[in-house]
């Protein structure tokens, strides 16, 4: 059956469900790898020891063997071929619709293969000890090394750069292009006299480069400077990274990037999503007292998924609030505060949080040993867990402030801001089971409140 790839990822009206049976199908396959290849048993028992991670949430696709399992034993799991993807000769690609799992790719051959995906090949390398040959010429679009070949158990790992297909590329002509994305991504500018205009700077720059790159090299590029623009800024999210990079994995693990907007500014920074290829997917309203939605979207050959939060009131949830222009408010609710604060998301602020996919228990005790403590779980169920690190605070530039004094906050919270600073950015722990792609909404909304920068004030002054 052959279905675009945005029919694949997005069901109508996005009813994202829970799928145990095909996560005991997928277990089971890696189960049996890890018995057959000792290198992959090893790193994995790694993987959960040093970074508190699953093998399974690193693996980018699984090659299974046509005498393994049939065409007919994935459809009835509810797998559907996707024909649009490059794969090789010999080869079918299978995509469960609406959910969390990896691609798995049904082949005539006799091997079994297991790809992962660290964040930069060549550092993934390094880490393993090993003179292992890379397949592609660096910042290619897909590149490919075979880990450990251990009889018909292949382990190997690739990296991506803005592609979702399977085939190592025979020459890359766009690599300098996109190195200079990447470096002019790194270095753009974020601040500006008004973030309208740092916005307006930010999507022609996107522009710029959509001239001579694809979208998805494009994204690759914008999303790579993100990340590493909030782990400067983010002790907790500077630890774990570290942690993952002594495996030399990076953060290939992401969940979700989660920007901060202003309503002023909103629409635009959808349109600088939508420029680089991002879908929208389904929208929140956290309530009429919490005061802030946020808009869903998703990209749907890099497989980022982007979280934008806004202020918005009871009556706008009934529209398409992310792409028509916002009304002038008076009151700040907790996002439009952080951005009078801070900045905008997209700008000099950076993303308010980075979710990592992670073994929830064990993570919040891990980081707890290096002192990062996390908050009370905003979602605690069997196929969604969720919890942000502590707050951590960050300086406010004293002219934001003045701005805000009287109007927006008071003295006291003024002269706690301007001495002590105010919550800024987390890490996000997150653990997904059973397939599940969406959000916890009512909880979503007591964390939010719960982190609002007044309400922290009030806290630090108690």
């Amino acid at each position: 059956m052959s279905k675009r790839i945005e029919e694949l990822l997005f069901p109508r009206g996005f009813d994202w469900g829970v799928y145990p049976q095909v996560e005991r199908f997928l277990n089971d396959q890696i189960a049996i790898f890890l018995e057959h290849n000792g290198v992959a048993s090893k790193l994995s028992a790694r993987m959960y020891k040093e970074t508190s991670t699953f093998f399974f949430d690193w693996v980018d696709h699984i090659v299974l063997a046509d005498r393994i399992i049939t065409q007919n034993d994935l459809e009835n799991l509810g797998f559907l071929e996707f024909d649009g993807l490059e794969v090789l000769e010999g080869s079918q690609v299978y995509i469960f619709p609406g959910a969390t799992y990896f691609p798995v790719i049904l082949s005539n051959n006799s091997t079994t293969e297991i790809a992962l995906k660290p964040e930069r090949l060549d550092h993934f390398i390094q880490m393993t000890g090993e003179n292992l040959k890379i397949e592609g010429a660096t910042l290619a679009p897909y590149r490919k090394a075979i880990v450990s070949s251990q009889g018909d158990y292949i382990l190997s790992a690739v990296e991506r750069r803005g592609y979702n297909g399977f085939i190592v590329p025979e020459e890359v002509k766009d690599a300098e292009e996109y190195s200079k994305a990447i470096e002019a991504f790194c270095c753009r500018q974020r601040l500006f006299e008004t973030d309208k205009e740092g916005i307006k700077v930010t999507l022609e720059l996107i522009k710029r480069f959509l001239k001579n790159l694809k979208k998805e090299r494009v994204t690759d590029a914008f999303f790579r400077a993100e990340r590493l623009y909030w782990e400067r800024q983010n002790r907790a999210g500077y630890i774990q990274k570290g942690r993952q990079d002594r495996l030399g994995l990076g953060f290939g693990n992401h969940d979700h990037h989660t920007y901060r907007n202003s309503r002023e500014n909103f629409s635009h920074v959808i349109e600088i999503l939508a420029t680089l290829g991002f879908v929208s997917r389904e929208q929140f309203f956290a309530g009429e007292k919490a005061g802030w939605g946020a808009q869903v979207l998703e990209h749907p050959v890099c497989n980022f998924t982007v979280f934008a939060d806004v202020d918005i009131s009871k009556e706008e949830k009934e529209q398409d609030f992310a792409h028509q222009k916002m009304s002038d408010r008076d009151d700040l609710k907790t996002v439009g505060l952080w951005v009078a604060l801070h900045g905008e998301s997209m700008l000099s602020a950076g993303l308010h949080h980075l979710a990592a996919r992670l073994v929830f228990e064990k993570a919040t005790s891990d980081l707890e040993a290096s002192r990062v403590e996390m908050l009370r779980p905003f979602s605690y169920f069997l196929f969604l867990k969720q919890a942000f690190s502590e707050v951590e605070r960050r300086e406010v530039r004293k002219e934001r402030l003045a701005r805000l004094l009287n109007n927006k906050i008071n003295k006291e919270q003024y002269s706690k801001f301007l001495e002590e600073g105010t919550i800024s950015s987390h890490l996000e722990n997150i653990q997904r089971n059973q397939g599940f792609k969406g959000f916890n909404q009512d909880s979503v909304s007591a964390i939010i409140t719960a982190t609002d920068p007044r309400a922290a004030a009030r806290v630090v002054g108690a």
